[in-house]
């Protein structure tokens, strides 16, 4: 995903001169050749990430549309206030492009991991949320952010689903299941744990890269109408915080009778290092997982 993040930017940056890229030296050595041919609009801070938006903020005041890019940890957990300041409370926006991911970097420790990067961008005013589940669809959410003002969030990650979906914007269904069945929502990458987990469940599978907005209207339409005393069931399954976007959920189904299971990277810190799969594992998010808790969800 970086790699198809890095191609879109340069030609973005050769073909609108509009777009500026921000970076505190986290892939500077990717832009060496795009810094060249445009000084003034390829610019690294160095290791000062709240600086990094800070200037992003003021080339957004000027009209241009900055790309800002770190580690999500860097970018969004050590910079919230200048998010929260420089871009929301200014009235402009900014590409904020993130790796990393939950646990991506896990092999590094706890200063490298940032489960709570969405929960805390969802504290802030209208900002577009993009996951992608694959490098395949890095480049048109790239693009598509360029073309407007707004504050997005585009978090790639090394983690990947087998196919690329690139018109999973609103809810996509992957496999249906009965008239009656429950749906399993699987955000970005979790879609490929997710298939495995449930194989063999009469469940529908949707999927979608983006989050925010949700689309809690596909999901009303998808849902089975209630039956008696028992409520249709909601699964979510996100590759950050359980339950980040519980509370979009439950306001957008709130005259809806339903059971709602969030799933996601558990709030303890483990003080562990390992491997993204050993943090998938840990955190109850890898396929083995994800069966034992939609399974007991479901009854």
């Amino acid at each position: 995903m970086r790699d198809a993040f890095v191609q879109t930017t340069v030609d973005l940056l050769e073909n609108d001169p509009r777009t500026a890229l921000v970076l505190a030296d986290i892939s500077a050595d990717r832009f060496v050749d795009a810094a060249r041919r445009h000084p003034d609009r390829v610019l690294n801070v160095g290791i000062r990430e709240q600086l990094m938006v800070g200037v992003a903020g003021g080339l957004a005041l000027t009209g241009m549309r900055p790309i800002v890019h770190s580690y999500a940890t860097f970018a969004v957990d050590r910079t919230y206030e200048q998010l929260k300041l420089d871009l929301d409370h200014q009235g402009v926006g900014a590409i904020v492009v993130t790796v990393g991911a939950s646990y991506d970097g896990a092999e590094m420790g706890r200063t490298h991991l940032s489960p709570a990067d969405v929960a805390l961008i969802d504290t802030l005013t209208g900002w577009t949320v993009h996951v992608p589940g694959h490098p395949a669809e890095v480049p048109a959410l790239l693009r598509a952010a360029a073309q407007h003002d707004g504050p997005v969030y585009l978090r790639l990650s090394t983690q990947v689903n087998d196919l690329p979906r690139p018109d999973a914007g609103q809810l996509a269904v992957v496999h249906r299941g009965s008239p009656v069945a429950p749906v399993v929502v699987a955000v970005g990458p979790m879609l490929h744990p997710v298939l495995q987990a449930v194989t063999g469940l009469d469940v529908t599978v949707t999927y979608t890269h983006t989050p925010r907005p949700f689309d809690v209207g596909g999901l009303r339409e998808l849902l089975p109408a209630p039956d008696g005393a028992v409520a249709p069931a909601v699964v979510l399954v996100e590759p950050y915080l359980a339950g980040t976007s519980s509370a979009v959920l439950s306001e957008g189904l709130s005259d809806v009778p339903h059971r709602l299971l969030a799933l996601g990277v558990g709030r303890a810190d483990l003080h562990r290092y390992g491997s993204p799969a050993d943090h998938a594992r840990w955190h109850g998010l890898d396929p083995a997982g994800l069966r034992r808790s939609v399974s007991a969800f479901l009854g």
